[in-house]
């Protein structure tokens, strides 16, 4: 099944800009069978990890990043863009594979010595999910891995997460 995954995946080109293939994942999300399966495989990957909090990104980390934490049993929180969180936050400007945006967190959502997963749907070239390690570290947690349902390898965003365990489901 985890070589089929691709099969749920379509390019969109020039989205959101000229010049990128964006990898739309709602086949994967409308499919019962195979969404189960990409959520209960990257939640095995990180079962013995001792994961007490996943952190997810808007828009579509949350639908893989909440689903996780329910399997995980344990608690989720939202990272979100500038000025969506109502509560104190803690903010880390980063860039994007098209520009620059701002990423927050709740100040008081991490404690000091929480194991985080960080989850999302696409690992491009690592920044995002670098920003969003900055805040758990920021915060006093642990990043104790990170899960996507889709890699890009092409732009090698391992190297600027050196360090992390990364499992990815499906990789390009």
């Amino acid at each position: 099944m985890k070589k089929d995954i691709k099969n749920y995946i379509r390019d969109i080109p020039n989205f959101p800009k000229e010049g990128i293939i964006f990898k739309d994942i709602t086949p994967v999300l409308k499919d019962p069978i195979v969404f189960s399966f990409a959520v209960n495989e990257i939640s095995s990957y990180f079962t013995n990890k001792g994961v007490n909090k996943v952190v997810s990104m808007e828009a579509r980390g949350f639908i893989f990043g909440s689903v996780i934490s329910y399997i995980l049993k344990c608690g989720f929180i939202p990272v979100r863009k500038k000025g969506k969180l109502p509560y104190k936050t803690i903010s880390i400007e980063y860039e994007l594979e098209y520009g620059k945006d701002i990423l927050e967190i709740h100040e008081d959502a991490i404690e000091n010595g929480d194991n985080v997963l960080i989850v999302d749907d696409v690992l491009a070239t690592g920044g995002t999910a670098k920003a969003v390690a900055s805040l758990v570290e920021k915060c006093g947690g642990k990043v104790v891995g990170m899960g996507f349902l889709v890699e890009l390898t092409f732009l090698n965003p391992r190297k600027k997460l050196e360090g992390y365990d990364i499992y990815s489901l499906v990789k390009y």
